[in-house]
């Protein structure tokens, strides 16, 4: 099998990872939908363009033919002892969860109150804790996945609970471009789990529009924070009243 051959394999897994289709691609390139799908089945791409797909995805060539050499799988979730380790200290949870959003360490500086050194001391905690891989100019490589999720109960989660939810819902989501919808119905655990991973989609679709809009000024772009819930769950208020509880 060709090295370039390898080299388009880990591409595609690549875009979908990051939730990134074939038509959002040929956007991107300037090219059809077809025209991208007939140079991906071929297994044969030119270094030219490589590069241009590389860009949509905001990788470098280094990053892309190191996974081809160890294309280990990206974590779903860290354990509970990493999790300990990170909200230890609120700027390490900080730092990570910029991370997650690809922000850059100069990005962390300007938008909070943590110095560079600071910020670099997280990254080399988050690096030897297996979240990221450190690189060179203070960039990183995350090694988790783009599906990755927070362990349910665990201690991050509870540290969010405890310090940001009230915050979260104090509220009233009126503002452009905010929404807060609780919809309430009873279906079959086949039905939600497929509802889950549609939510799982979106979200990727979330984290590719903010890699994608960092090309913005600071000025045309507003911080957003979505968060996804789905819970076999009634209101207390209503399970007091139900005739058979």
């Amino acid at each position: 099998m060709s090295a370039t051959y390898d080299l388009v394999t880990t591409l595609k897994a690549e875009l979908r990872r990051s939730g990134i289709t074939y038509a959002q691609l040929g956007r991107e390139l300037g090219l059809s939908e077809s025209s991208i799908k007939r140079i991906f089945a071929r297994g044969d791409m030119a270094l030219s363009r490589v590069d241009e797909v590389l860009a949509v995805l905001k990788m470098d060539f280094v990053e892309l033919a190191r996974q081809v050499a160890n294309p280990s799988p990206l974590q779903q979730d860290l354990t509970l002892e990493q999790e300990r380790a990170i909200v230890r200290d609120p700027r390490m949870v900080l730092t990570a969860t910029s991370a997650l959003s690809q922000w850059t360490l100069d990005e962390i500086v300007a938008t909070y109150v943590i110095s560079k050194p600071q910020a670099l001391a997280c990254l080399l905690k988050l690096d030897k804790l297996g979240f990221l891989e450190l690189r060179a100019n203070n960039s990183y490589r995350l090694k988790v996945d783009k599906t990755f999720r927070w362990r349910p109960g665990g201690p991050v989660m509870q540290f969010f609970r405890a310090n940001a939810m009230d915050d979260y819902f104090s509220g009233d989501f009126g503002d452009a471009g905010e929404l807060l919808m609780p919809v309430r119905g009873q279906i079959s655990p086949a039905q939600a789990q497929l509802f889950n991973e549609r939510l799982r989609r979106l979200a990727q679709d979330f984290a590719q529009q903010h890699l994608v809009d960092q090309k913005l000024t600071a000025s045309e772009r507003c911080a957003y924070t979505v968060l996804f819930g789905m819970r076999n769950w009634l209101f207390g208020e209503f399970r007091q009243l139900l005739r058979h509880p």
